[in-house]
């Protein structure tokens, strides 16, 4: 119940949070409004998010993290985990549920809100780890959080990319667009990695099956 009445209440303030943000603009909304709003105190919201641009984001990236790993934790044995972390890893970043066109809008025409966006990418290494490591079974435990990490610095570049800024030779404001498509994006930045993962899965089926490690 207490987990519940948690989740219960992060979901209040992230919805308070864009909404207001919709309605007055980001830099319109104080902290004080998105706790006022949900029903909860200020030291509450704090609880909860350091900033408002943190919830804001976070009603458009809600659970993705969790998602992302539970995707690859749920792809069947036969599917290679190059496959599983790549394939979850697009499914989930452009999923029906995606922030829509307004959502996006405000989050990428305002500096703070869309470098906040991208910095959400570090949220999927520690879940990602564990899904990694229960793929990979007993062994070096640094290999699933560098194979984790990796991932989530390939995701940043393709969302870097993604949200582009076009600046207008005329005014010193920036408008973001986003550049190409992100499936293609996100396969090009996960690419380079497939070796890795690959490797790591190898090793972990050879030893698995008892065989010496080659020196």
């Amino acid at each position: 119940m207490r987990e519940q009445k948690k989740q219960a209440t992060r979901e209040a303030l992230r919805a308070a949070a864009l909404r207001l943000a919709l309605e007055r603009g980001p830099d319109n909304v104080r902290v004080d409004d998105i706790a006022e709003a949900a029903g909860v105190s200020p030291r509450t919201y704090n609880n909860y998010f350091s900033s408002r641009e943190q919830a804001i984001v976070a009603a458009v990236t809600s659970e993705r993290e969790a998602r992302v790993a539970a995707a690859v934790a749920d792809r069947p044995d036969g599917v290679g985990l190059a496959d599983a972390v790549v394939e979850a890893i697009v499914d989930q970043y452009t999923a029906s549920d995606a922030p829509g066109q307004d959502a996006l809008l405000l989050i990428t025409t305002r500096p703070a809100l869309r470098d906040a966006f991208i910095d959400t990418t570090t949220a999927i290494e520690h879940p990602l780890t564990e899904a990694i490591a229960e793929r990979l079974g007993d062994g070096d435990p640094h290999i699933a959080r560098v194979l984790a990490a990796s991932v989530a610095a390939a995701v940043r570049v393709a969302l870097e990319q993604w949200l582009q800024t076009a600046f207008s030779s005329s005014t010193a404001s920036g408008l973001v667009v986003p550049s190409g498509s992100l499936p293609d994006l996100l396969h090009a930045t996960l690419a380079p990695l497939r070796p890795a993962l690959d490797a790591a899965e190898n090793e972990h089926s050879a030893t698995g099956n008892g065989e010496l490690r080659p020196t």
